[in-house]
């Protein structure tokens, strides 16, 4: 992994954003001045445009084991959860109309501990009319299988679940639900047919949505293997660029653009393409396929390195959620008496950069949602820091960074 120099300050904020690898970089470049052609040009240099996305496309499906035009390049993955959520709810609505049925009281079950990026959708499509189930999260912030199987009814459209926090590292059973809907569809479908009724307002399947922009470093994100339909990405998660993301659409799965113009993107997302973004994202996504083991085993050597050292000298300091099943590279520490704005000024300004939660929140130094879900008061809340790990961070770094955390804890309690 990547040494840093003695002097460099310490960065422990991988979840917020990652720097782009130089592989990626070098990939990238000859597409902003040299093959920098719009792909929807059928001239010589549009045509080397359309053949990069393609060939960008193809790589990111391939590693993925999906077809080719399963794969949606966005501008941000919250555009893609913003796609995968509303347009499919905008699907069926678009549907009723031709077909003169009432859509507009779907259900969509989710968890209050998801991502801005998809709470947000779902907000507003409640606000319209939809019935939305938020199920609960128990102290480690693990939903139950058993009350979402509980909780699924005649109009459940769309089951979407984070697959891992950005905040507490939780990782969700995806794949179990993921079996879970399959059996449900099956006997759905079945019924159906039978009854020969019910077929014209669509609801034969329940589909199944996962933000997997945190797990995609460091978990089995496949679609077939975890049976799900919808699959969100991000570009600067994974040590690619900013501002592109991608979705994962199984064919057949009844979606309506949100962005309309030009038809790009197979027709569900207009606009012209970000050629060395798409270019920069494959190369990322090929790279976490290639690095994932290894890299997952030298965070958490490390962050297991770097617990064991804070509560060493911080006997009151407490882990947020589970320790074993969450992401290798992420703890969420409370400090107790400790103001977690007060913690993370006091780390940068000696050179330790961490987070209270969630970056993309214009509220990132407000009470967590995540945090006040698995039974956190108001207090403990602004108690908690966020630390993250990446391929960049050293031994030395972390042994540094344990040394004046816990100096910087005390002081500040004093």
């Amino acid at each position: 992994m990547m040494q840093n120099s003695k002097n460099s300050k310490i960065y422990l904020d991988y979840a917020a954003t990652t720097p782009v690898d130089k592989e990626v970089l070098r990939e990238m470049l000859p597409y902003f001045n040299k093959k920098f052609g719009n792909a929807s040009s059928i001239h010589s240099f549009g045509q080397e445009a359309i053949a990069a996305i393609d060939g960008a496309r193809e790589k990111i499906a391939k590693l993925l084991n999906c077809d080719f035009s399963e794969i949606i390049f966005t501008g941000s993955a919250t555009e893609a959860n913003n796609l995968a959520i509303k347009g499919l709810i905008q699907n069926f609505t678009i549907s009723a109309v031709a077909k003169n049925v009432k859509y507009n009281n779907l259900q969509i079950i989710s968890t209050n501990i998801e991502h801005e990026s998809a709470h947000e959708p779902l907000r507003e499509l409640e606000k319209a009319g939809h019935k939305i189930t938020y199920l609960k999260v128990n102290k480690d912030g693990f939903i139950s299988i058993a009350d979402l199987e509980k909780n699924i009814k005649d109009n459940t459209v769309l089951v979407s679940i984070i697959y891992a926090n950005n905040e507490i590292g939780t990782i969700q059973p995806i794949k179990e639900i993921g079996k879970l809907l399959e059996k449900i569809n099956k006997k759905r479908l079945a019924s159906l047919k039978r009854e020969r009724s019910g077929q014209e307002n669509g609801l034969s399947k329940i589909y199944f949505h996962t933000d997997a922009v945190q797990a995609l470093n460091y978990l089995e994100c496949r679609p077939d293997w975890l049976k799900i339909d919808l699959l969100t990405f991000s570009g600067h998660k994974i040590y690619g660029p900013k501002g592109i993301g991608g979705l994962y659409v199984r064919k057949n799965t009844p979606l309506s653009s949100i962005i309309s113009g030009g038809g790009q993107e197979f027709g569900w997302r207009s606009g012209t393409e970000n050629v060395p973004y798409i270019v920069g994202l494959a190369k990322a996504v090929e790279m976490v396929f290639k690095n994932r083991e290894k890299l997952s085993k030298y965070v958490l050597d490390l962050r297991n390195k770097l617990w064991k050292n804070i509560i060493k000298y911080n006997k009151d300091a407490k882990l947020n959620g589970s320790f074993n099943s969450r992401l290798p590279n992420n703890l969420n520490i409370r400090f107790a008496g400790l103001s977690s704005e007060t913690l993370i000024v006091a780390l940068d300004q000696a050179g330790v950069a961490v987070s209270a939660g969630s970056a993309c929140s214009g509220r990132a130094l407000a009470a967590s949602h995540v945090l006040k879900a698995i039974g956190l008061n108001s207090k403990q809340m602004k108690e908690s820091i966020r630390i993250t790990l990446g391929k960049n961070t050293t031994k030395n770094e972390i042994k540094k960074a344990a040394e004046i955390i816990s100096a910087l804890s005390k002081k500040l309690k004093l």
